[in-house]
């Protein structure tokens, strides 16, 4: 059964990586899709992220921190992916109060006016696996304990309280999802303050050397975009997860050495050299991550299909093709 057909679905964060690619799977599905995006530089808003579906989709160049907006665009909408939100780490430690107003202000904002234009709506909303902090046991399950040791982490916990605040107190059903390295086509590629995956891929391309912090022995698991798309539209329709969290990842732990060896075996070109913490990567770093997976396998059936030979031929692809419009 097709949830989505006809069905107003409501996109913050639009334009960027994950937003356009959910977006894309939403009007083939043949969703009514509303695009929000501030377009603020170095965030990763693309128009060009959307091209495959420039005529299916409506873009609306606003900000979620703009109640007058909100309080109009939420209207009539069945399903809302909350997915805008100040991502650069390293900006986090260098601009704080933006973050705070970002990720934190405009979460608050879209929760009110959905609670007085449209509390029926159903909330899905992207936070990070950062909520964690240092993991005292791994893989890590959405039980253990929450210890955030950066902003952009804290604000991403902040956002996703207020949102389960407003399920259980004004019944705006709504579910938080804790997402591990995502990568894939569409994500910004200027700059690797973002996350390194398609950092690691930009080099590869270039043929140029891919920097490795430290021993590169560190853990984490990465999840391919589509794989994190049909998680995020189970979560939006199933009946079961409302006021809940799960974790979304691979669950299949891969040290940074090893993937920058494995992009380079498969692209054919690129090359590892080591390097030394930058001081805000070394006070941000919470050393090994891999997710507990177990709970949304159970619960709602999803788990990723997508390998990492798969994901990395696919994304190679993308920006052989499309490198022009991303750097």
């Amino acid at each position: 059964m097709n949830y989505f057909k006809n069905k107003n679905v409501l996109v913050t964060g639009g334009l960027g990586f994950v937003g356009s690619n959910l977006s894309i799977a939403l009007a083939g599905k043949g969703a009514n899709v509303l695009i929000i995006d501030n377009m603020l530089p170095r965030q990763g808003g693309n128009l060009f992220n959307i091209e495959p579906v420039k005529d299916k989709v409506k873009v609306n160049i606003s900000d979620i921190r703009n109640p007058i907006s909100m309080n109009h665009l939420v209207k009539g909408i069945d399903y809302v992916f909350h997915i805008a939100g100040q991502v650069n780490h390293v900006d986090s430690v260098k601009n704080p109060l933006n973050d705070l107003s970002i990720n934190v202000e405009g979460t608050l904002v879209l929760m009110e006016a959905l609670r007085t234009n449209n509390p029926d709506a159903k909330v899905v909303f992207t936070g990070t696996r950062g909520e964690y902090g240092s993991s005292l046991k791994l893989p890590v399950a959405e039980n253990h304990r929450i210890n955030p040791i950066g902003i952009y982490a804290i604000t991403n916990f902040a956002a996703e309280r207020i949102i389960l605040t407003y399920n259980n107190l004004h019944k705006i059903k709504s579910v938080c999802l804790r997402i591990t390295n995502t990568y894939g086509p569409r994500h910004q590629m200027a700059h690797d303050e973002y996350g390194v995956f398609n950092w690691f891929i930009r080099k590869a391309i270039d043929d140029e050397v891919i920097p490795i912090f430290g021993d590169g022995r560190i853990l984490r698991d990465y999840l391919y975009i589509d794989d994190l798309v049909s998680a995020l539209l189970m979560a939006a329709v199933s009946e079961k997860t409302a006021g809940e969290v799960y974790n979304i990842g691979s669950g299949i732990p891969l040290s940074f050495i090893d993937l920058a060896n494995k992009i380079i075996e498969i692209a054919g070109s690129g090359k590892v050299n080591h390097t030394e913490f930058t001081s805000e990567r070394k006070a941000l770093e919470p050393g090994d991550y891999y997710a507990d997976i177990t709970k949304i396998k159970k619960e709602l059936g999803w788990e990723p299909i997508v390998m990492l030979d798969k994901g990395i031929n696919e994304t190679l692809k993308y920006y052989r093709k499309n490198k022009n419009k991303y750097w």
